[in-house]
């Protein structure tokens, strides 16, 4: 008796046992598609480049003059040439590969999503940071809610530290002065 006082002054409405977006499918992959949602970024980035070029010039100028005058005959003749020749290359080549998590920071009237994701590390003394920017298909994005660097539209993809091994790359202030002056 008191069990059926108690289930007549709860309030029932139909949409107690099913609100739109308050459950997933049971047989779908949880994918990022909503703002504010997780997504793996797995970066893998090559790149090689070289750039050659060999100049060469050769020139030469040849002038002669002779004066004949009552007895008098003398000549000359004067020849000036210079020449260059000049080799330059130079190559570069870059590999970058991490994973990284990004949250969805727009969606986008034809269902793309704008994710943006930062990671900052410190390892022995050296700071890095990686910087993911960019549009995705969510068509894309893997079973495993990740998605390859590769496959997003209008990526920024910004890498870079401090530390002992970056400021030991770079030249020391001599350096960079004689090469200012043409010196070096």
């Amino acid at each position: 008796m008191i069990a059926l006082a108690l289930a007549l002054l709860t309030p029932v409405a139909p949409d107690d046992l099913f609100r739109r977006g308050g459950w997933g499918a049971l047989v779908t992959d949880q994918r990022a598609q909503a703002l504010g949602d997780a997504i793996t970024i797995v970066v893998f980035q090559s790149t090689d480049a070289s750039n050659s070029a060999q100049n060469s010039t050769r020139k030469a100028t040849d002038v002669a003059a002779s004066v004949d005058a009552g007895g008098f005959d003398e000549g000359g003749r004067a020849t000036i040439g210079g020449g260059f020749a000049g080799r330059g290359e130079a190559r570069r080549s870059e590999r970058l590969v991490t994973r990284l998590s990004a949250v969805v920071t727009q969606v986008l009237p034809n269902g793309d999503l704008v994710i943006s994701g930062r990671q900052r590390m410190a390892i022995n003394g050296e700071r890095t940071e990686v910087g993911v920017r960019g549009r995705v298909r969510v068509a894309d994005i893997g079973p495993d809610n990740s998605i390859l660097s590769s496959r997003i539209a209008d990526a920024e993809i910004d890498y870079g530290g401090r530390g002992f091994v970056t400021r030991g790359s770079k030249p020391g202030l001599i350096n960079r002065v004689f090469s200012f002056l043409g010196l070096g």
